[in-house]
Parts: C-alpha cells; sequence; structure tokens
C-alpha cells in the first residue's frame, strides 16, 4: 500500500501536487490552474487513468489508484528486479514476464507482481543463455533479453491456461470456491455460497468487506480453485470481470466470466464479460471474476440484488458451474 491520502474534489495541498505531477508522467495533463487544488480537471485526469488502468472508475485517489500511479512510473531497467518481501511490482515487472512468456519460460500472469514463478521463468532462461543464475534481472539479463528478442507474438502463460482448461477434471463437485462480497450484498453471497454447497462444491464465505490483498490472501490460505466476488459496480449496468491487461488475460477468469454473463443475460437481458485489473482479479494466484449485479447510481437494483433474489442466484450459481464443466477453450 501506498500509505498516501485518499484524494477527491476539494482536497489540496503537497500530496495533490505529487498526484498532479505522477499523471502528467503517466500522459494525462491537468492544467496549471489547479496546481497542487484537486479541481475538475484532476478528477478527470484520474477517472481516464482509472479507465486505462482497468480501475474502479470513481475519480477518488485511493490507495489502489496510488499504487499503480506508482507502478506506471517503472520502465524495466530502472531498477534491479528480484524477488523479496514483500513482492516488488510495476509496469517493468509486466515487461518483464511478457518477454519472458513470449520466449517461452512460464512466467504466469503478466501482472507486474514479481512473485516465484516469474523468478523461476527468471532463472530458466538465465540458465538457457549461460548467464548467472541469480534471478535477478539486472544488465547482463536485461541485455541478454535485448539479444534474443521474442520468438513469438502470443503469451506462453495464456497457451498454458488454455491447455490446462482442456485437461482439468470438470466437475464442481469438491471444487473449493471462496466467495467474498461487499457487506451490502451479504444476503446474496450467503445465497450464492449455499447454492454452490447444494452443487457438491466445498465454499468459504467471507462477507466482511476486507481490503482486495487480504481477501487474495485469505483464498490463497484456503487452496482455493476459483474466486467470486460480489460488489456493486462502479459503471452503469450490470457485469462479470475478469483479470485482464492490454496484453494478457486470465483465460480460466474469461471463460468463468462469459458463462456466468450468459446466465445473467437470460434472466435480465445484455451483461457484459470485462477485462479489468480490480485488485481482487489481480491479487488472486487463482480464476477469479468480480460480479457486479447493480450498475453504479442504481440504488433500486442493488437493494433488489441484496435481497438475494432467487433468479439472481439461481443464474449466478449456474455461471459458476458452467465456467467450471463446460469452460471456453477458445476466447
Amino acid at each position: 500500500m501506498s500509505g498516501r491520502p485518499v484524494l477527491r474534489v476539494g482536497a489540496a495541498g503537497h500530496a495533490v501536487g505529487e498526484l498532479q505531477q505522477r499523471l502528467t508522467e503517466a500522459g494525462f495533463t491537468v492544467a496549471p490552474a489547479e496546481h497542487a487544488i484537486f479541481g475538475a480537471e484532476t478528477q478527470h485526469a484520474v477517472r481516464d487513468f482509472q479507465t486505462k488502468r482497468g480501475l474502479r472508475v470513481d475519480g477518488v485517489c485511493g490507495a489502489e489508484t496510488w499504487n499503480a500511479l506508482i507502478e506506471s512510473g517503472f520502465e524495466l531497467g530502472d531498477r534491479l528486479l528480484f524477488l523479496g518481501r514483500p513482492f516488488l511490482r510495476g509496469d517493468d515487472v509486466a515487461t518483464l514476464q511478457r518477454r519472458l512468456n513470449m520466449l517461452g519460460f512460464h512466467a504466469g500472469r503478466e501482472d507486474g507482481i514479481f512473485g516465484p514463478q516469474t523468478e523461476r521463468a527468471l532463472r530458466e532462461f538465465q540458465l538457457n543463455l549461460g548467464l548467472a543464475i541469480d534471478g535477478q534481472c539486472g544488465r547482463e539479463t536485461l541485455q541478454g533479453l535485448d539479444r534474443v528478442g521474442s520468438l513469438s507474438d502470443g503469451s506462453a502463460a495464456s497457451v498454458r491456461e488454455r491447455e490446462a482448461l482442456r485437461s482439468d477434471p470438470r466437475r464442481l463437485g469438491n471444487r473449493r470456491l471462496y466467495v467474498c462480497a461487499d457487506p451490502d450484498l451479504r444476503n446474496l453471497a450467503e445465497a450464492v455460497a449455499r447454492g454452490l454447497l447444494d452443487s457438491g462444491a466445498r465454499v468459504l464465505l467471507d462477507a466482511s468487506g476486507r481490503l482486495s490483498t487480504q481477501l487474495a490472501e485469505e483464498a490463497t490460505r484456503y487452496e482455493a480453485d476459483v474466486v467470486i466476488a460480489l460488489r456493486a459496480g462502479d459503471e452503469p449496468g450490470r457485469r462479470v470481470t475478469y483479470f485482464a491487461t492490454p496484453t494478457f488475460r486470465s483465460e480460466r477468469g474469461y471463460s468463468l466470466a462469459v458463462r456466468i454473463a450468459e446466465e445473467l443475460d437470460r434472466e435480465y437481458g445484455p451483461v457484459a464479460a470485462c477485462g479489468r485489473a480490480y485488485g481482487i482479479l489481480r491479487e488472486t494466484r487463482m480464476a477469479a471474476i468480480e460480479c457486479q449485479p447493480a450498475g453504479r447510481d442504481d440504488e433500486a437494483g442493488l437493494r433488489a440484488c441484496a435481497s438475494a433474489p432467487e433468479a439472481l442466484v439461481a443464474a449466478i450459481v449456474c455461471g459458476v458451474r458452467r465456467g467450471v464443466e463446460e469452460p471456453l477453450e477458445n476466447g
């Protein structure tokens, strides 16, 4: 976490000046007249940045937006990359993951988080090139990457995910599912959890409203196969989101999101399956989706969802089952 203050319209001072500087460096211009003042133009720039990064679009600079701004400032070669605690994060890490994946070294999801899988891929790359095998991306490793360039236009991580989908046991029974929700949607989450339990799955429910990182850590401890998050939307309309960036998407998450959207679409009309980089989607190591059953500013729709209507619960449960048992093998 950045440790910086939450900023919104009306804020002023040094932190706002830093926000505006980072927005400018990321390519989002703020008028000089608003220097160190969080006005309408600064809010517009924050919203544009959030949209580009796949974050929750609310025009408020909270922890997730601060972190994304800081991470966006790193380019590959700016610093030594290695496996540390906490994990290093940034656009430079995402670039390294993408280049390793394109070369066939399985760095995993291109999420900008330097974890154990990225280190293993880096060590394999160093071994193949006859470099010092230290799991660190410094000058010599960067020179090696530049020498070999890339061998394909695709991602080995995505190919591996698609192959794993083909070979997975297609049964919901005994799968570990982690269901989390905003406190306002607790009734809906409880009903969905019961429906999944009735389908034979093992379910852990969390409607505490904890931060995404904490939820992801709990899902990892539970050894979940799938994470289903229920939250109010930050955009108009209903949608189901999965982890994706401009160059990568989670194939398992995509498959789940599409199947749930199809079931919701039958009951409620058009429901979009969208790639996003929300914390709960990015931080988890397993397939994860966030279901937004009511759009932004739809208070009546949110209240209706909070009452856990049978049709909504059935659609979500059926979508999860189909996402596991009838995955999309080609997206």
